[in-house]
């Protein structure tokens, strides 16, 4: 597993970006209304505007995500260490991911690297 995004919602994407740009020194890779993506040492800092969740949507959760070669095989693996997955691997616009919770409840998503 590799470190992939950090993401974070907001009710200040334009904030959270202004901040980003001057901790980091650079400009945001994409941007618009509704977030900023910047990279740091290949990490995406990606912020998101809050939203509510529609039935069956992913809530609005800051959450840490980790990268690997195949989805289903990591979260196998995982469910066989007793860890249990809060949304099992489903295929998104960005790509397949899945979503667990550590034992502070901090969302961790799997995603293909």
């Amino acid at each position: 597993m590799k470190l992939h995004e950090l993401a974070y919602f907001t009710d200040n994407v334009q904030g959270m970006a202004d901040f980003y740009h001057g901790l980091l020194g650079s400009e945001p890779v994409a941007q618009s209304e509704d977030m900023a993506i910047f990279m740091s040492g290949g990490v995406k800092i990606f912020i998101h505007r809050n939203y509510q969740p529609a039935e069956g949507e992913l809530p609005a959760k800051n959450h840490i995500a980790f990268a690997v070669d195949e989805v289903d095989a990591a979260c196998a693996s995982l469910t066989g260490q007793g860890l249990t997955l809060e949304v099992p691997p489903k295929d998104y616009y960005w790509g397949r991911s899945a979503y667990l919770n550590d034992p502070d409840g901090h969302m961790l998503e799997i995603t293909k690297a």
